[in-house]
């Protein structure tokens, strides 16, 4: 939650800002005028002033000029109905995070606000890293600042201190041998070993062999089990697991736990076991591929790990977690991502979840120039680019690939007229003259509402 000064000139304008943050929890002040701000900045600290460049009293870069002096640590969003290319330029120079052209959604807004606090603030000390909410439990790679990720971190370090089997389900790449790590290394085992058997790398009998050793004559049964003694072991994949072994795994479990419980366990079966499933086994038991009796003997603590898509706060966070690991490794310096960068990670769905995220940014670092990953550092299908060749000529476009043609169109439509509205200045008149339609036609084509559309434009 961040304290946001909004100032402009329009009572209905500010509400409407105002309650745009509210929505994500913010506590906001508000301003009618250039003189109210600079008295909102001279008694409060804020994280963020959203500021309108037109004020009756003064230019909104004044503020901002006040600001860069007197409140060093505030971010600065500038908005406008008419805007210009000097006017973003200098609101950049004077160190604005974004500059915003009225009439925008709400929702564009929220994201512009979102980033900019994700940003280091200006100016501030270097030992407020110290004040900063921590992310990253210490050496155990649990990376985020979801609300998700948040109570997975909660989890893993009650259930660290005992030996209660642990269930991750979640898709690929979603970070479960990371979580399986994160827990080893937060017990008391984490001097033992941490041994993982992926359960889809091995035909049947060479999964029994680990699991349960062989009956050659000269075998000394050494198993997975009995080779990480006092630590843990994560079995990947379980769900692959053949109905014979998952068996005979549920029957060893069993053993452990009355040895366990009667003071008799054997060294080479005290260790602590881990799964994780790819697809949720409660679908496969009841399709009869996966054994009851086996799955609530794993599953005491079930944990979901969320896919990265439904947690695009974290993307940030991770992307640099991984350019300094990229740094650290090859000794160069780290990378900084520019904004640009930041959204297109953000906005890409992440079908590889965090693995393919960690490709990426490597991808990037590597081609990365001038001590900054911009958009053409990444991936094609990040930027979602695609070459399109129209008889001589190739061009390459940005295409949102993913989405419906009814909605691309939609999209296309939306931006189209949008920017038709731009270049006239925000009169609606002119732009409805321009593009043939009615009034009620480019509001409708906007999507928006006609009261909301008038609290955010200005007619020229």
């Amino acid at each position: 939650m961040a304290h946001i000064l909004v100032i402009d000139d329009e009572v209905a304008v500010v509400n409407l800002l105002a309650a745009t943050c509210r929505q994500k929890d913010h506590t906001v002040v508000t301003a009618l005028s250039a003189q109210e701000a600079l008295d909102e900045l001279k008694r409060d600290t804020f994280d963020l002033m959203i500021v309108d460049i037109n004020l009756p009293d003064s230019n909104g870069l004044e503020v901002v000029r006040y600001g860069r002096e007197h409140a060093k640590t505030t971010r600065v969003i500038m908005v406008t109905g008419f805007g210009t290319v000097e006017s973003a330029v200098e609101a950049m120079r004077l160190g604005a995070f974004d500059y915003m052209t009225k009439p925008f959604e709400p929702s564009d807004l929220q994201k512009a606000v979102e980033l900019a606090l994700m940003e280091p603030a200006p100016g501030a000390a270097e030992d407020a890293k110290d004040e900063a909410p921590e992310l990253l439990l210490p050496s155990r790679g649990l990376i985020g600042e979801s609300e998700k990720i948040k109570a997975i971190l909660t989890t893993v370090e009650k259930v660290a201190k005992n030996d209660l089997p642990v269930l991750l389900e979640g898709e690929f790449g979603s970070g479960k041998q990371m979580v399986a790590r994160s827990i080893h290394q937060a017990s008391a085992r984490d001097s033992a070993p941490f041994s993982v058997l992926q359960c889809s790398a091995l035909p049947e009998d060479l999964l029994e062999a680990e699991l349960f050793g062989t009956n050659a004559p000269a075998s000394t049964a050494e198993t997975i089990f009995s080779k990480s003694s006092g630590g843990t072991v994560f079995i990947e994949e379980i769900q692959v697991l053949p109905l014979r072994l998952q068996s005979k795994l549920e029957r060893y479990l069993e053993e452990v736990d009355a040895r366990r419980m009667s003071g008799q366990l054997p060294t080479s079966m005290d260790c602590r076991i881990i799964c994780s499933a790819a697809k949720p086994l409660q679908e496969a038991m009841a399709k009869g591929e996966f054994r009851e009796d086996l799955y609530y003997k794993i599953s005491v603590i079930p944990i979901e790990m969320p896919p990265l898509r439904s947690r695009s706060e974290d993307i940030i966070p991770l992307s640099q977690h991984f350019v300094g690991q990229y740094a650290s490794r090859t000794g160069q310096d780290e990378l900084e991502i520019d904004k640009y960068a930041q959204r297109l990670l953000e906005s890409y769905p992440w079908p590889g979840n965090v693995g393919e995220l960690l490709n990426a940014i490597e991808r990037a670092c590597a081609f990365a120039e001038g001590g900054r990953i911009r958009p053409i550092d990444l991936p094609a299908k990040v930027t979602q680019k695609v070459e399109i060749t129209d008889e001589d000529e190739k061009t390459t476009h940005h295409l949102p690939i993913g989405l419906s043609l009814k909605e691309y169109i939609e999209k296309q439509e939306k931006l189209f007229v949008r920017e038709t509205l731009k270049f006239n200045e925000g009169s609606r008149e002119k732009a409805a003259s321009m593009l043939n339609v009615s009034i009620a036609t480019l509001y409708r084509k906007l999507g928006l509402k006609l009261e909301r559309e008038k609290l955010l434009s200005r007619d020229s």
